[in-house]
């Protein structure tokens, strides 16, 4: 399902209004928000998708790293998860099962959070995933509807999973761009997160399914501002500009470019640089928005973390890539 997909479904639904409702999901934010006194409040998530990698427990800790992202990305702290499994039953080995549960439940401890069960399905797919609940500061929540125009944009981790997870499948990727691949994926946004919030910044969003791009026009159309890309500095992946420039694609960079092709002024960006730009990421970084004063302290605070753009005042283009 594309983010043009997903709009079209919420427009049907009514929304219900409750003043201890912090972010619901009208801006489209990585989590709900939901007050529960004047210092507290419970961040809510789930995510699961099927597997992207072959070795089970490496699929459970990237499918939970990817959930836990998104309490993260709201600026808050996992309390509790709970599994989500499809499974076919009669198909696999359950050691198969113990493994990608292994996976998820390590992750989720690393996160200082527990496993306090789940939910299982019979299903044609393995898939496998988290919902996450977490606490955050009523007042220190990071959200999509937060970026100011002057704000400098960071991205915390490079881009390209859904670009070099399709050649592993391929058996096209080298060892080392696999490990890369990984490391990248399983990483937590926790350090990331936490840094934003102790500078008291309020905009971030974690970079996941809808690509690079997908996730910053959340960001300008919740925040009503200009985000402008300078695609040279967007950090890649090991491999992930030579399969872009090679025409690798994958069915979700397609809806991607669908839902995209409207909403973005391209300039001179060639076909590799749209499809690295809007690759499909799997537990992929923060993008956070940053006042200028601010913007270098949090890049030495988070390592790998680099500046990609600005926010602007709103344009007729909400998406501009230089």
């Amino acid at each position: 399902m594309g983010p043009g997909d997903l709009t079209r479904a919420l427009s049907a639904l009514p929304v219900r209004p409750d003043p201890r409702l912090i972010v619901g999901h009208e801006t489209f934010d990585d989590a709900g928000v939901f007050a529960l006194s004047d210092d507290l409040a419970l961040v809510q998530t789930v995510d699961f998708f099927a597997p992207i990698v072959d070795d089970p427990y490496r699929f459970g800790q990237i499918a939970a790293a990817n959930a836990l992202s998104d309490v993260y990305a709201m600026g808050g702290e996992p309390l509790t998860a709970m599994n989500i499994v499809g499974w076919p039953s009669g198909k696999l080995d359950l050691s198969v099962l113990g493994e990608i549960l292994r996976g998820g439940q390590d992750k989720v401890h690393e996160a200082g959070a527990l496993v306090v069960g789940g939910h299982t399905i019979i299903d044609d797919e393995v898939k496998f995933g988290l919902s996450v609940t977490g606490r955050v500061h009523p007042k220190k929540i990071l959200t999509n509807a937060a970026a100011r125009p002057g704000d400098q944009l960071l991205l915390t981790k490079p881009i390209g999973t859904g670009l070099l997870a399709t050649a592993m499948k391929q058996e096209r990727l080298s060892a080392t761009a696999a490990d890369a691949l990984y490391a990248s994926m399983i990483a937590l946004n926790r350090d990331a997160s936490r840094a934003a919030v102790a500078l008291g910044l309020r905009c971030a969003t974690d970079v996941t399914g809808f690509g690079l791009l997908g996730h910053a026009h959340h960001i300008a159309m919740a925040s009503d501002v200009t985000l402008v890309i300078e695609r040279r500095a967007v950090p890649l992946l090991p491999e992930a500009r030579a399969l872009a420039d090679a025409g690798l694609t994958t069915g979700g960079s397609e809806r991607n470019a669908a839902y995209l092709e409207a909403r973005v002024h391209w300039g001179t960006a060639s076909a590799a640089d749209r499809a690295l730009l809007q690759d499909p990421q799997t537990s992929g970084g923060l993008l956070v928005a940053a006042p200028p004063a601010l913007a270098a302290e949090y890049l030495s605070r988070v390592g790998g973390s680099v500046r990609i753009g600005e926010v602007r005042s709103p344009g007729t283009d909400r998406l501009v890539v230089v």
